[in-house]
């Protein structure tokens, strides 16, 4: 049995006591690979160090966060460019995608910069991870405007059976994490009325860690706690919670 975590920010600052520990304590917990999205241009020299540590389980991914998308994007989508189509081996396209949730001020940009790193992804065969808040819908809308669309996650879904529904209509998978242990979360019964194979497991490391480590920092070791949420929910076994999403992972970002 192995797990994958898809969305871990381990190369964070909040890591720098411990890196290596953490690596170790998530291939402990038969965590194998854990998939590692870039967040903005100052990131990318850790998120390649950290990867660097251990890269047979450490996969960095390439790609701007909309939060960090500023006027010159254009500028900064050059060096994500020049990033992605070098000899670096990155495994997706992400964090990118539509957040409104804080500042609209640069809506346009960021959704002229989501569509672009999407035709990245197709062009290079790459799995995309999509992040949005309070933007759901207009993350579908882009991608439908899209001829070919590429494989990829919405990250850290939170968000109604109406909008997962949508989501998978458009071939994407949907990425859980701890929220789903929470007391107040809604996730459990709304992804009654879908199946595993529509599930990837992730952390976001390290924000929302599940139950029993809310409020403290999140890791990699600690996807076994969304797993075993998610056999109760379905009914099925950790293992078969493993199986499945680790093959929905691969199928995705082709690890």
């Amino acid at each position: 049995m192995e797990f994958v975590d898809t969305h871990s920010h381990l190369f964070s600052e909040e890591f720098d006591s411990d890196r290596q520990g953490t690596i170790n304590r998530a291939l402990d917990a038969r965590v194998k690979t854990m998939l590692l999205p870039n967040i903005d241009l100052e990131s990318i020299v850790a998120l390649k160090e950290f990867a660097a540590l251990s890269p047979q389980h450490c996969l960095p991914m390439m790609g701007l966060h909309p939060c960090s998308v500023a006027a010159n994007y254009k500028e900064q989508l050059q060096i994500i460019e020049a990033e992605l189509f070098s000899d670096f081996k990155y495994f997706g396209v992400g964090e990118i995608g539509i957040d409104l949730h804080w500042d609209k001020t640069y809506s346009e940009e960021q959704t002229l910069a989501f569509i672009q790193q999407c035709t990245w992804a197709v062009d290079l065969r790459l799995g995309v991870s999509i992040h949005t808040r309070s933007a759901t819908y207009e993350a579908i809308a882009a991608l439908k405007t899209m001829k070919q669309k590429p494989k990829g996650v919405f990250h850290c879904f939170s968000g109604s059976a109406e909008e997962a529904t949508e989501i998978l209509k458009l071939g994407f998978k949907l990425g859980i994490g701890g929220v789903i242990t929470y007391k107040n979360s809604s996730l459990p019964e709304i992804l009654k009325g879908f199946r595993i194979e529509d599930i990837v497991l992730e952390t976001d490391s390290p924000y929302l860690p599940p139950v029993p480590y809310r409020g403290k920092r999140n890791e990699s070791s600690y996807i076994p706690f969304i797993a075993e949420k998610l056999s109760d929910v379905f009914g099925i076994s950790v293992e078969t919670v493993a199986d499945v999403t680790t093959r929905n992972a691969r199928e995705v970002f082709g690890f």
